[in-house]
C-alpha cells in the first residue's frame, strides 16, 4: 500500500515546536517509531513557528534547510513527526525531490509490519485506504487525464475516478468483513461475560510493559519487545490466582486480555478501525493501566491513555494503575489502597480499594501484590454475582 521504509534506510527527521512543552519527549517518541518501521535518522531538522505553514507545513527556509540536510547525508526519506495535508505533502514532495513521511503513514506502517491475525490484518488495510483516499491526487496525478487512443479509451471516467470507485469497492468489501469477525467476537465475549470469571484487559501507553507482564502472568510467551506497538493482535489468556486450579478447585479463574498500546495524536483512522476490538475494553471488569514508572513523561501518558479510553466507551471500567519498571527507578514493590477517611472519619486507619501496584513484570518484583488484588476484584466479583443470582430468585419467590 505504502512505500515501507526497509533496513538501514536513511531518514531525515523534521519537527517543528509550535511552543509545546513536550517537545523533546515528542522528538524522542519519533525516533523510536522511525527506529520500529525499520529507518535509520541520518540528521534531524528542527524549528520554531507559532503555527504551521498552509503550503510546506515548515517555512520555506526551513524546507531548505530540510533539503540541504538530505543533499549532506544522502538520505531518502523526510519524515515530520506531524499530520500533513495532502498539499503539503506534495508541495514538500517536489520541493526535497524525495518521498515525505508525515507521522499518520509512518504508525500505520508500523501497524502494517505487526499485524499477524487475519482481523488485524483486515483493520490496518481498511485504515490504510482511507487515508489513501485523501491523497489520491497527490499521488496518483499520472492517472488523472482521460487517455485516448486505440486500446487505451476509458469507460467514460478518467483513470483517478477509476481509482476512486474500485478503492471505494474494497473499503466497503472490508468493512463488511470486519463486521461478520466483530459478531463472532460479540458473541464468544458475551459468553466469557456471563461467567463467574473476572475479565481483565491491560491497557497503556505503548512501550509501557504491557506484554512482558501479560508473559509474567499468564507464561503466554506473547511477542515483547523494547519497540513502539510490539503488541498489535488483541490476545487473550486464562490463569488462576490464590490456592486451586481447574481440577481440584479452590482458586479464582482470571481471564486477561493484552492489547494495542496507545500513543500521543493515534490517527483517526487507526482508532476507528480498530474501535471494534478495542470494544472488548470496555466490556472488562477491570483495567490494568499500566505505566512505564521510568518515563519522564509518565502523567501526560496516563492522560493520553484516558483520553482513547474515553473516546471508546471504556471511561466507566474501574482502572487500577500498574507502575511497571520499577527496577529501572529503584523503588519497591508496594500495593496501595486509598483511605476512607471521607466515609468514617473515626476510622483513621480504615483503608478502601487497592488504587495502586508499583512492580517489575522484568524482574518478577511485586507479582505477588499483583496476584494479592487481582485475587480481591475475582472474589468481590463472585460475590456480588452470588448476591444478585439471590436476589432474583428471592423476587421469584415472592
Amino acid at each position: 500500500m505504502f512505500d515501507r521504509p526497509t533496513a538501514g534506510e536513511r531518514v531525515v527527521l523534521a519537527q517543528i515546536d509550535f511552543n509545546q512543552n513536550d517537545f523533546s519527549e515528542r522528538l524522542e517518541e519519533a525516533r523510536l517509531l522511525i527506529r520500529s518501521a525499520g529507518g535509520t535518522v541520518c540528521a534531524e531538522i528542527s524549528g520554531r513557528r507559532s503555527a504551521p505553514d498552509p503550503r510546506f507545513f515548515a517555512g520555506k527556509g526551513k524546507v531548505e534547510e530540510i533539503a540541504a540536510a538530505r543533499a549532506a547525508v544522502d538520505g531518502n526519506l523526510v519524515i515530520f513527526n506531524h499530520e500533513l495535508s495532502p498539499v503539503q505533502e506534495r508541495n514538500l514532495e517536489k520541493a526535497l525531490a524525495c518521498r515525505v513521511v508525515d507521522r499518520t503513514r509512518l504508525i500505520l506502517d508500523i501497524f502494517a509490519q505487526r499485524a499477524q491475525s487475519a482481523e488485524g490484518k483486515l483493520q490496518v488495510e481498511l485504515a490504510q485506504l482511507e487515508h489513501l483516499a485523501t491523497r489520491l491526487v497527490r499521488g496518483w496525478t499520472h492517472l488523472e487525464r482521460q487517455r485516448g487512443g486505440i486500446g487505451l479509451r476509458g469507460p467514460g471516467e478518467t483513470q483517478l475516478e477509476t481509482d476512486r470507485r474500485l478503492l471505494g469497492q474494497r473499503v466497503k468489501l472490508l468493512k463488511e468483513r470486519i463486521t461478520r469477525l466483530n459478531r463472532q467476537r460479540g458473541v464468544q465475549r458475551k459468553a466469557r461475560l456471563k461467567g463467574e470469571r473476572l475479565n481483565v484487559s491491560l491497557v497503556g501507553y505503548t512501550n509501557a510493559g504491557k506484554s512482558t507482564l501479560f508473559n509474567a502472568l499468564t507464561h503466554a510467551g506473547a511477542y515483547a519487545a523494547d519497540q513502539l506497538f510490539a503488541t498489535l493482535d488483541t490476545t487473550s489468556r486464562k490463569f488462576w490466582l490464590g490456592r486451586g486450579d481447574a481440577e481440584t478447585g479452590g482458586g479464582e479463574s482470571v481471564v486477561i486480555s493484552d492489547t494495542v498500546g496507545f500513543i500521543r495524536d493515534l490517527p483517526h483512522a487507526l482508532v476507528a478501525a480498530f474501535h471494534a476490538t478495542l470494544e472488548a475494553t470496555a466490556d472488562a471488569d477491570l483495567l490494568l493501566h499500566v505505566v512505564d514508572s521510568a518515563s519522564g513523561t509518565r502523567e501526560d501518558e496516563m492522560r493520553e491513555v484516558d483520553k482513547v479510553l474515553r473516546e471508546i466507551g471504556a471511561a466507566h471500567v474501574p482502572q487500577l494503575r500498574v507502575w511497571n519498571k520499577i527496577d529501572l527507578t529503584g523503588a519497591a514493590p508496594e500495593l496501595e489502597q486509598e483511605k476512607m477517611l471521607e466515609a468514617s472519619p473515626e476510622a483513621t486507619e480504615g483503608y478502601g480499594r487497592i488504587r495502586r501496584v508499583k512492580l517489575s513484570a522484568r524482574t518478577g518484583a511485586g507479582l505477588d501484590l499483583l496476584r494479592a488484588a487481582l485475587l480481591c476484584f475475582a472474589r468481590d466479583k463472585r460475590a456480588a454475582r452470588k448476591a444478585a443470582m439471590e436476589a432474583i430468585a428471592a423476587d421469584a419467590i415472592f
